[in-house]
């Protein structure tokens, strides 16, 4: 196989950037029909051209392909160990290919469902950033609100987490009851503003206003 590096093909728009590939010089010295004799098995051989090949499938964007190939090699040359290691180093990167990245989620539903995944998940950050756009697109969604207070009570922001939470009970009563009793509010029980929002007298419901947008679909 010739030395000289060859370009990676472009990769079509929207895809992800395929990291640079090449077998490394003792790899090729071992393929290469004028190298000096070795007392490699000669079965290495073999095993290195298909590793290649697998590799050439890759720079292709052939990600199908390149598994293939790469998971023959450890199929037909279970004693090539040294070389396993590099198979499946380039095994993770075609499964990372071949893989679509997942969309963001782009209605208020989705949003919510995502936002409750990562609360459940402990990503707190992830969380907020998925309700404040339901917040934006709909600033009356009182699920939403009473989210963003247990997000930034377990974020140890008790300020932002106690005014979500008034205005979430505002809109809805039965959110203090459910404040009452949710444990994931537990980081706010001392704090006076809290308890003042959960002693409140009921109010009337606040009328909801429509949402900004009427996205409700991709």
């Amino acid at each position: 196989m010739a030395k000289q590096r060859r370009p990676s093909p472009k990769s079509s728009k929207g895809s992800r950037p395929t990291p640079a590939v090449r077998p490394s010089r003792g790899l090729a010295a071992a393929a290469h029909p004028s190298a000096p004799p070795s007392p490699r098995r000669t079965t290495y051989v073999d095993a290195v051209a298909l590793y290649e090949r697998g590799l050439e499938a890759l720079q292709r964007h052939d990600y199908a392909g390149a598994m293939k190939a790469l998971e023959s090699v450890l199929k037909q040359y279970p004693e090539e160990k040294e070389l396993h290691e590099r198979v499946r180093l380039y095994l993770n990167i075609c499964r990372r290919q071949a893989t679509p990245p997942e969309e963001a989620p782009q209605t208020i539903d989705e949003r919510l469902y995502a936002a409750t995944l990562a609360l459940n998940g402990g990503r707190y950050d992830e969380a907020i950033a998925h309700l404040r756009l339901v917040r934006d697109e709909d600033p009356d969604n009182d699920h939403a609100l009473y989210m963003l207070a247990v997000a930034h009570a377990q974020r140890g922001e008790p300020a932002e987490a106690v005014a979500h939470l008034e205005r979430a009970i505002a809109l809805n009563p039965e959110n203090r009851a459910l404040a009452r009793n949710d444990h994931d509010l537990d980081p706010l029980r001392g704090d006076e503003s809290f308890r003042a929002a959960l002693e409140a007298p009921p109010m009337a419901r606040v009328e909801r206003r429509k949402p900004l947008k009427a996205r409700t679909g991709r």
